[in-house]
C-alpha cells in the first residue's frame, strides 16, 4: 500500500481542525454576560472614572500641604554639617601687623563636624497656617465625595438608561408575539373560509412593522450596555446583562423643611465651602499673628579642631525672639481674606436655596410620577382586557382584524407610557438621593436592592 503524500497533507489540517472545533465551542459555552447589579456598576465606575482619580490626588496634595505646615509650626529642624579644609590667612589684610611676622600665614588646616537643631516655642503665626491647611484637607475631602456622588448620580442614571430600553425590548417582544398569533388565527380562518385575504395581509403587515420596532429597540438596548460599559471602565463589546429590570417601588419621605436640614448636614459640596470658610478664618487669624513675637530656640554641638586626633567638643544654645516693628503686608491681606470670607459666604447661601430647590423639585417629580404610574397601570390593564375582547370578536367572526390590530396599537401605547412612568419614578429617587447627600447609600437604599 503506498502513501499519498497529497492526500495526508490535506487530511492533516481537516483532523487539526477538528480537535480545535470541540475546545473552542466549549469556551463560547463558557463565556457567559455578566450579570451587573446597581450596586456594581456604582462600585466599578467609582473605581475607573478619571475625576474620581484627579480628586484623590489632590486630598494628598492637601494632606502634604498639612504636613509641611506641622513641620514647620511643630517639629524641630536638625542638619548636620562637616568640612575640612587648607588655607592661608593674609594678615595684613585683616589689619595685624606684627614686627617680624609674615605677611601670609599657612598652610593650616581646619576640622568641624556639628550637629545644628532649631525649634519653635511660640510661633502663633505658624500654628494657625497648620490649622488652615487641616480645613483646606478637609475642603478637599468633600470635594472628592462632592465628585462620587456625582458619579454615582450618573451611573445610576446610565443604569436607568439601560433598564428603560430592556423593558422596551420586552414589550416589543411581547407585541411580536401577539402578532405573529394573529396572524396564525387569520390564516387559519381564511383556509377555514371565514377571513378574507384583507385580513391575512393586515397582520401581516402589523408583524412586519412589529419586527421591525424590535430590531430597532434591541439596537438601542447595545447602545445603552455600551455607554454603561464605557462609563464602567469595562471593555466595549463585553458580554453585559442588567441582573435588576426596571420596576416600581414606592419610599417613605419627609417633609422638604427636614430633608433640608438633613441635607446641609452631609451634603459635600456645602460641608466643602464650610471648611473652606473655616480655612480663611484660620488664615485670618495667622494674618493678625504675624504682629506677635516669636519664640524659638536654636544651638549646635560638635567637634573642632586642626587636625583629627586634636578635636575639641564645642557647641551653643541661645534663645530668640523675633517680632515685626512694621508690617504694611498685613493690611492687603486682611482685606483679601475679609473679601474671600464675604464670597464664601455668599456662596454657602445660594447653595442652600439651591439645596432647598432641589429637594422640592425631586419631591414634586417624585409624587407625579407615582400618580403616572397609577394611571399608566390602569390604562395598559384597561388596553389589556380590550385587546383580548378584540380577539374574541375577531375569532368569533362578528368582526375583522381591524379592531385587533388597534387594540394592540393601543397595548403598545400603554406599556411605553407605563415604561416612561416607572423610569421617571426611579429617575426622580435618584434626583432625591442627590440632593439629600450620602448619594451611594441613598441611591441603593430607595431602589430597595438586596
Amino acid at each position: 500500500m503506498k502513501f499519498n503524500i497529497r492526500r495526508a497533507a490535506l487530511i492533516l489540517p481537516v483532523s487539526m481542525i477538528a480537535l480545535l472545533i470541540p475546545s473552542s465551542i466549549c469556551r463560547a459555552q463558557q463565556s457567559e454576560p455578566y450579570r451587573l447589579t446597581l450596586q456594581d456598576a456604582i462600585q466599578k465606575a467609582l473605581q475607573a472614572n478619571l475625576n474620581v482619580l484627579v480628586a484623590g490626588t489632590r486630598v494628598e496634595e492637601a494632606d502634604g500641604t498639612r504636613m509641611r505646615r506641622m513641620s514647620a509650626a511643630l517639629l524641630p529642624r536638625v542638619s548636620a554639617q562637616t568640612y575640612a579644609n587648607a588655607q592661608n590667612r593674609n594678615l595684613r589684610a585683616f589689619g595685624i601687623t606684627l614686627p617680624g611676622s609674615p605677611e601670609v600665614v599657612g598652610p593650616f588646616s581646619n576640622y568641624d563636624i556639628r550637629v545644628y537643631a532649631q525649634q519653635n516655642v511660640i510661633d502663633l503665626g505658624s500654628y494657625r497656617a497648620l490649622k488652615a491647611s487641616e480645613r483646606s484637607l478637609d475642603a478637599s475631602k468633600m470635594d472628592e465625595r462632592e465628585v462620587r456622588d456625582l458619579i454615582v448620580r450618573s451611573t445610576a442614571g446610565f443604569y436607568l438608561n439601560a433598564q428603560s430600553s430592556d423593558a422596551h425590548v420586552n414589550a416589543v417582544r411581547s407585541r411580536v408575539t401577539d402578532s405573529t398569533t394573529l396572524l396564525k388565527l387569520a390564516e387559519d380562518k381564511h383556509d377555514a373560509g371565514t377571513a378574507t385575504g384583507v385580513d391575512v395581509l393586515r397582520a401581516q403587515v402589523q408583524l412586519a412593522n412589529d419586527r421591525q420596532a424590535l430590531l430597532v429597540a434591541q439596537n438601542k438596548l447595545k447602545q445603552s450596555l455600551l455607554v454603561l460599559e464605557r462609563n464602567l471602565g469595562i471593555s466595549p463589546g463585553t458580554p453585559l446583562e442588567l441582573a435588576e429590570q426596571l420596576r416600581y417601588q414606592t419610599i417613605e419621605h419627609g417633609q422638604a423643611e427636614a430633608l433640608l436640614s438633613a441635607a446641609v448636614l452631609v451634603r459635600a459640596d456645602y460641608l466643602s465651602l464650610a471648611n473652606q470658610r473655616q480655612s480663611l478664618v484660620e488664615q485670618q487669624r495667622a494674618s493678625r499673628a504675624r504682629a506677635y513675637p516669636k519664640l524659638s530656640v536654636n544651638g549646635n554641638i560638635g567637634e573642632i579642631g586642626r587636625s583629627i586626633g586634636g578635636m575639641q567638643t564645642t557647641g551653643i544654645i541661645q534663645g530668640q525672639i523675633d517680632f515685626t516693628v512694621f508690617d504694611r503686608d498685613r493690611n492687603g491681606e486682611a482685606q483679601e481674606l475679609v473679601s474671600r470670607i464675604k464670597r464664601i459666604d455668599d456662596q454657602i447661601a445660594d447653595l442652600r436655596r439651591g439645596v432647598d430647590e432641589e429637594i422640592r423639585e425631586a419631591l414634586l417629580n417624585l409624587d407625579s410620577a407615582s400618580e403616572q404610574v397609577a394611571v399608566a397601570n390602569e390604562g395598559q390593564q384597561l388596553a389589556q382586557r380590550e385587546l383580548l375582547l378584540a380577539q374574541d370578536r375577531f375569532q368569533a367572526g362578528t368582526a375583522n382584524n381591524v379592531e385587533v390590530v388597534t387594540a394592540q396599537d393601543q397595548l403598545a401605547r400603554a406599556k411605553d407610557n407605563y415604561i416612561l412612568a416607572v423610569s421617571s419614578h426611579v429617575d426622580a429617587k435618584c434626583a432625591l438621593a442627590g440632593a439629600m447627600g450620602d448619594t451611594e447609600k441613598n441611591i441603593v437604599r430607595f431602589m430597595g436592592n438586596p
